[in-house]
């Protein structure tokens, strides 16, 4: 099996349900008509299929190796090779600013990239992943200086990133943070402190590694409050913006052996008095972390999409393949000894779920990305203070949510697979192992839901959510009288209602006492992002129903119509679960002592 990206259903959402055509006026889409956008599309496809993908096996046999004699790691057989290509073929710089040498693309196409990418082989693409997200904190919180200095070799891909937060002792609870910043009398900074769980934190594959290191200046304030984030090079930059040399204080000093991701370096970094430079103001770090957070997370939110897309193109050609029982209403391989398991009832209900999950999530991400990249560049203020509020709102959902959901199409396919997917025959077992640390990662998905009920609901007194809620009460009642549509509009208004509902109760008994907030806090972000699909399977019906209305015979989009059928008859009614139990509240959930378990 070899993985194919999915170039027809992202031109799908994003030239049919989308029309990202319609803001051909805004900076970062005159220069991406969808002509344009496709052949990217196309281009993208042939080279993650033809050259990442065949060395996702390669990463997870082989893994890192790390030389203790050096602190340098050497990546997989064809990792670096990949990367000289990746580079070349301005990967790299897809969705940067031109003014650092990006090609500046809307986000939501950089995002259609990432997940073929991260499909075909998550390891490899965490690497520029990671270097992205440094270079929008950069991007965001470097001086002008530092911006000149080190953006247009990151966008290149001559030089990658890394965020450094985690340390032994803490890592959700940065608060506890004790990597230190001592300042020199030159303006830099001597950093000393160890970080863990560095993705990417070394390897051979880019000329220098740019560290972004949290660490808490002398004397600064207790707590997230006393966070500054800092610029530490692997290699010092010389004066014409080469690197030159060795930051001796800077060193990895192991390689965690992981569950997946073989091919990702993991590293313990040990900083000795390295020598780093402090990005924005003292005490600043955080809310310049957060940009590469947020953007982090989105992208683990992707990932589930990307290795659950993986996952379920192996067991359809799997389940096409393999010939065992027949039918339950007569032979449909009546030539054969057997039927292909396809055929199957129950083996089709994990297939369909799986695509109805990936589809419908694949279109809430881009959904959400667009909103990203109206943010940055709409001339008008509301729109952009609504597409902000989104991304803040959805951020949470999306990672939490897709990832969930992409772990389960991952098991799936390894039960379609049978006793093959147990074994390392098939390339399952590698997919969901790999996704697993997407529901762990950049908070875990329990933070998110936290995060959700705790900081994003009521935020600006709960006005995001809110302006969600009319979003979809303005499509219903738009699209009420349309026969075609009526089902998924029941279904969406239904949905809608459930959430509003857990939406109120939150805002009633999660103040009063907080365990209520966090004991409903999974089960609310479960609902909201199921609602977030209803409410996309309901855009992308719309839009399909639009192309056979219009004589087309595609089955393609015959395809679509039955999968949100499915969606809404299967999927969707696991909503009204997740609402009894949250409103159920913390009692039973806190009653036990620690001791009883």
């Amino acid at each position: 099996m070899t993985y194919q990206a999915p170039v027809r259903d992202h031109v799908f959402i994003l030239r049919d349900m989308l029309n990202i055509d319609q803001h051909g006026h805004l900076p970062a889409f005159a220069d991406a008509s969808f002509d344009v956008v496709e052949q990217i599309l196309e281009a993208a496809a042939q080279f993650t299929g033809e050259v990442l993908a065949p060395l996702n096996t390669v990463g997870d046999k082989h893994g890192c190796v790390l030389d203790a004699a050096t602190n340098t790691v050497t990546t997989p057989p064809g990792f670096k090779e990949a990367y000289k290509q990746l580079c070349e073929g301005g990967w790299t710089g897809l969705g940067s600013d031109p003014a650092y040498g990006g090609q500046g693309l809307p986000h939501v196409v950089n995002l259609a990239f990432s997940e073929m990418s991260s499909s075909a082989n998550m390891a490899f693409s965490m690497y520029p992943g990671l270097a992205h997200g440094a270079y929008s904190a950069i991007h965001t919180g470097g001086a002008d200086d530092q911006k000149e200095l080190y953006l247009p070799k990151m966008v290149t891909g001559e030089w990658t990133g890394t965020m450094n937060l985690t340390e032994p002792h803490c890592g959700t609870d940065l608060g506890l943070l004790r990597t230190k910043a001592v300042p020199e009398a030159d303006g830099t900074y001597r950093i000393s402190g160890q970080k863990i769980w560095i993705s990417a934190g070394e390897h051979d594959m880019s000329g220098n590694i740019i560290h972004l290191v949290l660490a808490r200046i002398e004397g600064a304030p207790a707590g997230v409050k006393g966070i500054s984030l800092f610029i530490v090079p692997k290699f010092l930059p010389n004066a014409d913006g080469s690197a030159g040399a060795r930051n001796e204080g800077v060193k990895c000093v192991g390689l965690e052996e992981k569950m997946g991701i073989h091919g990702n370096a993991t590293c313990v970094m040990q900083y000795e008095d390295a020598k780093g430079w402090l990005i924005g103001g003292e005490n600043a770090g955080l809310k310049i972390m957060f940009v590469m957070m947020n953007e982090a997370r989105l992208g683990v939110g992707m990932q589930g999409v990307a290795q659950g897309e993986a996952a379920y193109q192996a067991a359809v050609a799997f389940a096409k393949d393999r010939l065992q029982g027949r039918s339950l209403t007569g032979p449909k391989n009546a030539e054969g000894p057997a039927d292909p398991i396809i055929v199957h009832p129950d083996v089709r209900r994990m297939l369909l779920e799986s695509k109805a999950l990936i589809e419908g999530g694949r279109a809430f991400l881009f959904w959400t990305a667009l909103h990203g990249d109206l943010a940055h560049a709409h001339p008008d203020e509301k729109v952009r203070e609504k597409a902000e509020d989104y991304m803040g709102l959805m951020t949470p959902v999306l990672k939490g949510y897709l990832t969930d959901k992409g772990f389960k199409v991952c098991s799936d396919a390894v039960q379609v697979h049978g006793g093959s997917g147990f074994t390392e025959h098939f390339p399952v077992s590698q997919f969901m192992r790999d996704c697993r640390i997407a529901l762990i990662y950049e908070g875990t998905n329990g933070i998110q839901a936290l995060d959700l009920v705790g900081r994003k609901l009521a935020s600006k007194g709960g006005r995001a959510v809110m302006t969600f809620f009319q979003e979809i009460d303005q499509f219903i009642g738009e699209n009420d009288g349309d026969a075609g549509l009526k089902p998924f509009i029941t279904a969406l208004a239904e949905v809608k209602a459930q959430m509003q509902d857990g939406t109120m109760w939150l805002m009633q008994n999660g103040l009063q006492n907080p365990d209520n907030a966090g004991a409903a806090s999974t089960d609310y972000m479960h609902l909201f992002g199921l609602t977030g699909l209803a409410y996309m399977w309901a855009l992308q019906v719309k839009a399909a129903q639009a192309k056979i209305a219009a004589g087309s015979s595609d089955p393609f989009y015959s395809t679509k119509v039955v999968t949100a059928q499915y969606f809404i008859e299967r999927i969707l009614p696991d909503a009204g679960a997740h609402l009894t139990k949250l409103k159920t509240g913390s009692a039973t959930l806190m009653a036990l002592p620690a001791e009883a378990f």
